[in-house]
């Protein structure tokens, strides 16, 4: 199967994103093995594919190089003009510490040298401690870098709104926020998307098919124990769904969208992806990628296949109110991440 137009949105004002994007976590070395003779080919699938948009990280393993090593096959394959073809979004995660020019600085040169590119296409900034202003210092040089050319778009990554706020009311120009958004976790819905409305800000999301949780492979069947939970996402999104309200709660929203799912003839997951791609100010979600190992390109393309009606959006609300409100039990987006 090929991706229809409707697979693909503009971001920023100069570039076209494929809305399911492949997630670059996984060659982090908490999902398996991934072996470059493999994963390098596999890349080229994907873009063949439709699926043309990569999120990764600087501290991702070894995501940075992948991409360069990618490119290089890519252009072997398609041709130099080939490269206009893909985008690849990657993450600055420092330690909240003093950021100088050359700080920041040295760190987006890293970036632009294992990547094998003149521009980072987007940057995506993550702060661990807002108790520590820097990262105001950190995102005027990032501003003034990419007013030098070496980063096309400036994001940021688990900022909650109020600081999201601040860095917009301090003149930063911010195209996407990156955040936890499923319908176990729908926080983004509380403040993070009427702000993004507003300031024409958008979102990607990751968390959006729990880890492979939010699947026919999990309905029906009792609470996988630790030793099934052989990936970091399984045992980071097994944690969330014991927040949200347990196993048991759990397995009444995976009944209620089987249903929605074989009423319009697709999976469980693409309910589940849908639901959260036509939110508004959601640009696009991250799909896990463990390239070489396995891949799920064919149902994924499916997502772009139907269209979830009231009826169905009504079910999805009324089997979530089995579930908390994690916004009260966490805090807002990102706040995981700083308690």
């Amino acid at each position: 199967m090929t991706l229809p137009q409707s697979a693909y949105r503009p971001f920023g004002d100069d570039m076209t994103i494929c809305r399911l994007l492949n997630g670059l976590w996984q060659v982090s070395g908490a999902h398996g093995t991934i072996d470059p003779r493999k994963a390098i080919p596999d890349m080229l699938d994907y873009h063949e594919a439709g699926f043309t948009t990569w999120d990764l990280a600087d501290h991702y393993g070894p995501a940075e190089d992948f991409i360069a090593l990618f490119r290089d096959w890519l252009v072997t394959a398609r041709g130099e003009d080939a490269l206009s073809e893909t985008l690849a979004f990657t993450k600055w995660v420092p330690r909240p510490v003093a950021m100088s020019r050359e700080t920041v600085e040295a760190a987006v040169d890293t970036s632009l040298r294992r990547m094998q590119v003149e521009r980072l296409d987007l940057l995506q900034f993550h702060w661990w401690d807002y108790s520590n202003p820097a990262y105001m210092d950190a995102l005027h040089h990032l501003g003034d870098l990419q007013q030098a050319g070496k980063i096309r778009h400036l994001a940021l990554t688990n900022f909650d709104t109020e600081h999201l706020r601040m860095i917009v009311e301090g003149g930063i120009k911010i195209v996407s926020n990156q955040v936890q958004f499923s319908l176990v976790d729908r926080r983004p819905e509380a403040k993070m998307i009427p702000f993004c409305q507003q300031h024409g800000i958008t979102l990607l999301t990751y968390g959006t098919y729990c880890g492979g949780l939010l699947s026919e492979k999990y309905l029906g069947v009792e609470e996988p124990r630790v030793p099934e939970l052989d990936t970091a996402s399984l045992r980071k999104y097994i944690n969330m769904i014991d927040a949200w309200g347990g196993w048991e709660a759990f397995q009444q929203l995976l009944a209620a969208l089987k249903q929605i799912a074989d009423k319009h003839n697709v999976s469980l997951a693409n309910v589940a992806v849908k639901a959260i791609l036509d939110k508004p100010a959601v640009a696009g979600v991250i799909v896990g990628a463990r390239l070489g190992l396995t891949e799920h390109r064919e149902n994924n393309t499916r997502v772009f296949t139907f269209e979830l009606d009231a009826d169905d959006y009504a079910a999805i609300d009324r089997v979530s109110q089995h579930g908390r409100d994690l916004i009260h039990v966490i805090g807002d987006c990102g706040d995981e991440y700083r308690r």
